[in-house]
């Protein structure tokens, strides 16, 4: 017994999602700040794409763009040579000053 695909879509039928609108492409918040700047010594924005550990987080994570991404890691990168930014987070537990975003406050 064959499995009849003809009227599958029958009348502009969606499917599971109902009618629920589509939703546009999430725009990275870099790309939207033309041009395209990423300095290495605005430690704070840059703290944004570092986890507790001090690595750089992933693009689908952080939610930006590929050509984003490279220039934060470029960025970063250059932060960590001049001494900017911690390579790894052994510096938390000597120093105690954390890297990174900050933790979540739990209620």
């Amino acid at each position: 017994m064959a499995f009849d695909r003809s009227n599958q879509f029958e009348s502009g039928d969606r499917g599971d999602r109902g009618d629920r609108p589509r939703r546009g492409r999430r725009r990275c918040d870099i790309c939207l700040a033309k041009p395209l700047v990423v300095d290495y010594k605005n430690i704070s924005a840059l703290r944004r794409f570092l986890n507790e550990h001090g690595q750089i987080e992933g693009r689908r994570k952080v939610g930006c763009s590929a050509k984003c991404q490279r220039a934060i890691t470029t960025a970063v990168k250059r932060a960590r040579q001049v001494a900017l930014l911690p390579y790894t987070s052994e510096h938390v537990r000597v120093s105690g000053v954390a890297v990174g975003r900050p933790a979540p406050t739990r209620r």
